[in-house]
Formats: structure tokens, sequence, C-alpha cells
């Protein structure tokens, strides 16, 4: 199955259907997301940026959103 067979199927979808789809796919990509995160945590790639946040805030750098 190709990517373009994919885009045609989902767009062939009842409503009802594609929300559950859109709500599954919400779900999987979340968790992907989350996955990646934490490889990169544990493999260190983020402690650098880590350092300069808590350095930012430390030296008052920051700001509440």
């Amino acid at each position: 199955m190709t990517l373009k067979d994919l885009e045609n199927a989902i767009a062939q979808l009842p409503p009802d259907d594609l929300a559950r789809f859109r709500a599954w796919f919400d779900e999987f990509d979340a968790a992907r997301f989350d996955q990646k995160i934490e490889r990169d945590a544990k493999s260190g790639k983020l402690d650098r940026l880590a350092g300069q946040a808590i350095d930012d805030l430390r030296k008052g750098r920051t700001r509440e959103l």
C-alpha cells in the first residue's frame, strides 16, 4: 500500500469513521512523539537544552506563559 492509497482510502471514509480514525491517529502520533522524546532524553541529546533552560531560569531570563 502506498501513501497515495492511504490518502484515497481516508478521503473516502464516512464522517464517523473519519472522526474515529482522527482520534486513533492523534493517540498514535502522540505516543510516537513521547517515545522519541524519551529515547532522546535517555541518550543525553536533551542535556544541553535542559542545562540552558535551567541557566536561563536561574538568571531570570524567563517569563510566564
